[in-house]
């Protein structure tokens, strides 16, 4: 993917950066967005891997398939910037990333990061704790963070609320093109999804007829919640010719 503007990077990244921290994670989503920023130079490429996370001991797991690409890398070792090259993950999208990150920082070697109270304390136990080796990396984030005003996308990581007629399901992000593009709702094995906002946005035309939502004016088995039609999201992908899948270890519903 070419370069992209500021505000459209962000854009892109901060709707799953806040998906994320709904689901539990510690990362503060200012400094997150602050790290994908400083780290890719603004640009996401197709392997989505925002953060220079490398193979590893090759171990997969439900986000990290296995996949990589090899990349040149600077690494800051013994004062010196040093131009090397490294074997990096590719995700199947960014959401993966997000939660395979958190993996990582699951461990006991990032206590301190996920224990900071402060975007500004995070920033330093990042480097304190080693995931990073630029001795300037926390005032880098913050310095971003700053620019960009990037702390408003704290304030919205509380957990979503459920529509009325899906209290009791799963929510399980939907992805298309890499991206996480809405919450879906998993009941009895079937996820259902808000048909304007994921239908429109594959290019459907979405209406609806007083009892059904209709893609492209046929109309499709559907649940009225909250003034939102949803649809099962395998009907709504055969009607455009598309597939739905389901990786039951990440919970994610892939639209391709």
């Amino acid at each position: 993917m070419a370069a992209l503007t500021r505000e459209q990077f962000f854009a892109v990244l901060a709707p799953i950066v806040i998906r994320v921290r709904q689901e539990g994670s510690t990362m503060f989503p200012s400094v997150r967005l602050a790290q994908n920023l400083l780290e890719t130079g603004g640009v996401i490429h197709a392997w989505n891997n925002l953060s220079g996370i490398k193979v590893g001991n090759g171990q997969t797991n439900a986000y990290w398939h296995g996949e990589a690409v090899v990349k040149r890398t600077w690494e800051h070792i013994d004062g010196r910037d040093i131009n090397t090259k490294a074997a990096f993950r590719a995700y199947d999208s960014l959401y993966h990333f997000y939660k395979d990150l958190d993996l990582l920082l699951a461990t006991p070697r990032y206590d301190r990061v996920r224990k900071a109270e402060s975007p500004e304390r995070q920033a330093q136990m990042l480097l304190a704790c080693g995931y990073a080796t630029d001795p300037n990396y926390p005032l880098k984030l913050m310095a971003i963070i700053k620019q960009y005003s990037l702390k408003k996308y704290d304030l919205m990581g509380k957990p979503p609320v459920k529509p009325e007629k899906f209290r009791d399901a799963e929510i399980v992000a939907v992805v298309h093109g890499g991206q996480a593009v809405s919450d879906g709702y998993l009941v009895h094995g079937v996820t259902w999804i808000p048909a304007r906002r994921v239908g429109e946005l594959l290019g459907a035309a979405i209406d609806w007829n007083g009892k059904q939502v209709t893609v492209n004016g046929v109309a499709i088995e559907s649940v009225l919640s909250n003034a939102t039609g949803y649809v099962k999201v395998r009907d709504l992908a055969d009607r455009l010719g598309l597939t739905a899948g389901w990786d039951a270890l990440a919970r994610v519903v892939t639209i391709g």
